[in-house]
């Protein structure tokens, strides 16, 4: 449905920062071009960005266009998809370590869904963003004891 969400960052430098750290355990890496080249010094990505932008979908900060102060909008939120509750935890902490601010720690929302376990924060700018993870109602072994059931 998407192919890229924009939000505005008023320091691009600190917001790089934050966004490499927070968005790590959900395995969302940057992308697009380098700082170095024309056109990239004011913007940043996570995501996808193949073939000069024919597949494309990604999550960008970039300085508002018009010059004016990045502002955050009332209601306005992204989620993203994490594949586990442990990935959801280590985006909330490293969001919190990194500049950012809780606006719901992890846990099942089951006002929304049986299987909805979500945590909510705001990066240094103040959009507002989550990490969802569906599917279970329940925590997930980890990959350890997976293992020490195999064997």
């Amino acid at each position: 449905m998407f192919t890229y969400i924009t939000l505005g960052s008023s320091d691009l430098e600190r917001s790089a920062r934050f966004y490499d750290q927070a968005l790590a355990p959900l395995g969302i890496s940057r992308c697009g071009g380098s700082q170095d080249e024309a056109g990239w010094e004011d913007i940043v990505g996570w995501g996808v960005y193949e073939q000069e932008g024919a597949t494309e979908l990604a999550l960008w900060l970039c300085r508002p266009f018009d010059g004016g102060a990045a502002t955050v909008g009332n209601g306005t939120m992204v989620a993203l998809k994490a594949d586990s509750w442990s990935a959801v935890r280590a985006f909330y902490q490293a969001a919190l370590d990194n500049g950012g601010t809780s606006e719901g720690e992890p846990g099942l929302r089951p006002h929304y869904a049986d299987d909805f376990f979500a945590a909510y924060v705001r990066d240094p700018d103040g959009n507002k963003l989550a990490a969802v993870c569906r599917g279970f109602t329940e925590e997930q072994a980890t990959a350890s004891a997976w293992s020490s059931q195999a064997s």
